[in-house]
């Protein structure tokens, strides 16, 4: 695959969950991320893990959002530079501020607020402070919400070119942290500054003319002037429907209830509870099908996987799989100066029977020589389709010697298959070469496949059907 061909699926990624299709989104990732390994392409990687954490974070898989950001941080601590780890903190926070934990969620805007001023990202700077306001005004801690909201609207202002959307974000949590201070003067006056920002009227952000009718409703509600309260929490209500956010809604909802009730009006208290039922009733539906979509996404994923890993004739490890297990296999082995058998595994005269007989015996002889050799091997050893018509077994925990008993037994399983063409039975033999990691000391399978491929060629070249087993003096018994 071509660079253009990876930035190509880079930007599907990007697009796929810009149009909040989550999992597309994942599935489209997965892609990537094979693409990304198999091409060494770091960037690829990166951006994989990201928008995966990111698409698990909106569907609300946050064990596996947090899977993806470590994964993430392993590329990145190598291969990454600053502004891949300034992406990383940015999901990060949304990550710890869903667990509501406020202290990890601090401490991962601090880190976005240090490196985003040093690479003079301003704009990111500002969001981490209005972001740290937001959490403050959770606890309650109005001083340092207001503290933090006039640092974020100070670095708004760095920002080129300049943004009034940018500041307009961070004036309402400046203002709601007034009026948490009960300095309704204040508030007012930016409340009032707000409203004649003509990029609120932009239908580009309706979010925000939400939060600005919220906005409005808490500074009524908070000096006891409840119906006007309720009127501007009804007016945002109005305009969340638009964009379907249902928690968003919850939580209007909810302070309507409250409302209802302080103005003792029976009529509106029924209306608002009957609609804040409604809410409820639908906010449970949708975390039911956020359920739904989890393991939909999850089973997408094994069948993708399981396509990725497997041998599309036989079901078997494909080479990939093959060598991505034996290395992590010899890896342990070496830790524990455990012993690992390879087996090479190719089956004699076989462009012959395609010739002779066609491709379609001879995707059946590929077949049961599979089902054959998988037949032999205990359960935690493994066989793989490594290309065409030669298979790699690997056993664990097993001596040269075990070794050379089970590629005779496979031998013998192959000799005794009954594959007709017609009236005509096939003989079915194979060539094996066998060797091992000498106790751990081999870490790679090119290593180990290398010298037991040496010993199926000496197999071959001493007349095939017979096992040659590297380091015996005896290396060409006769089948």
């Amino acid at each position: 695959m071509e660079t253009n061909d990876l930035k190509s699926l880079q930007q599907e990624v990007t697009s796929l969950r810009a149009e909040g299709k989550y999992k597309d989104t994942i599935e489209a990732c997965y892609n990537l991320l094979q693409r990304g390994i198999e091409l060494n392409d770091h960037k690829s990687v990166l951006v994989a893990h990201l928008n995966s954490a990111a698409s698990y974070y909106c569907i609300g898989d946050i064990e596996e959002a947090f899977r993806c950001i470590s994964a993430y941080d392993e590329v990145c601590r190598v291969h990454g530079d600053e502004t891949d780890d300034l992406h990383r903190y940015n999901v990060l926070f949304l990550l710890h501020e869903y667990n509501k934990d406020f202290s990890k969620a601090k401490s991962t805007l601090e880190t976005t607020i240090y490196l985003g001023t040093k690479l003079q990202k301003y704009n990111i700077v500002s969001n981490a402070y209005s972001n740290y306001s937001h959490l403050c005004l959770a606890e309650n801690n109005y001083t340092e919400a207001l503290k933090m909201g006039n640092l974020g609207l100070g670095m708004a202002k760095l920002h080129r070119p300049p943004s009034a959307i940018l500041e307009l974000r961070v004036k309402l949590n400046i203002a709601q942290a007034y009026i948490g201070l009960r300095d309704f003067h204040a508030s007012r006056r930016l409340i009032e500054e707000i409203e004649h920002e003509s990029v609120l009227e932009s239908d580009s952000y309706i979010r925000e003319r939400v939060q600005f009718n919220m906005l409005k409703g808490s500074w009524h509600s908070n000096q006891g002037l409840h119906r006007e309260g309720l009127e501007s929490s009804t007016r945002a209500r109005d305009l969340v429907k638009s964009y379907d956010d249902i928690y968003v809604l919850e939580e209007i909802q909810k302070e309507r209830y409250r409302l209802s009730e302080l103005l003792d009006d029976i009529r509106i208290g029924y209306l608002v509870q009957k609609e804040y039922i409604s809410v409820l009733e639908e906010v449970r539906q949708r975390e039911l099908e956020l359920t739904a979509l989890k393991l939909e996404v999850k089973h997408s994923l094994t069948d993708l996987e399981k396509k990725a890993n497997s041998d599309h004739l036989t079901g078997l490890p494909n080479r990939h799989h093959l060598e991505s297990t034996a290395n992590e296999w010899l890896k342990k082995a070496a830790d524990k100066c455990e012993n690992l058998v390879c087996i090479v595994i190719d089956v004699d005269n076989f462009k012959h029977i395609n010739d002779n007989y066609g491709h379609l015996v001879g995707d059946e002889v590929i077949r049961q020589v599979s089902e054959a050799c998988s037949r032999v091997l205990r359960g935690d050893d493994m066989v793989g389709r490594y290309g065409g018509d030669e298979f790699v077994a690997i056993l664990r925990g097993a001596s040269l010697e075990a070794g050379k008993r089970k590629a005779e037994q496979m031998a013998a399983a192959l000799r005794a298959l009954n594959i007709q063409y017609g009236e005509i039975q096939i003989p079915i033999t194979a060539s094996m070469g066998v060797s091992d990691n000498a106790d751990g000391t081999l870490l790679r399978f090119n290593e180990l496949f290398q010298f037991a491929d040496v010993e199926l060629y000496r197999a071959k070249q001493n007349g095939r059907n017979q096992v040659s087993v590297r380091g015996f003096v005896d290396k060409q018994p006769q089948m």
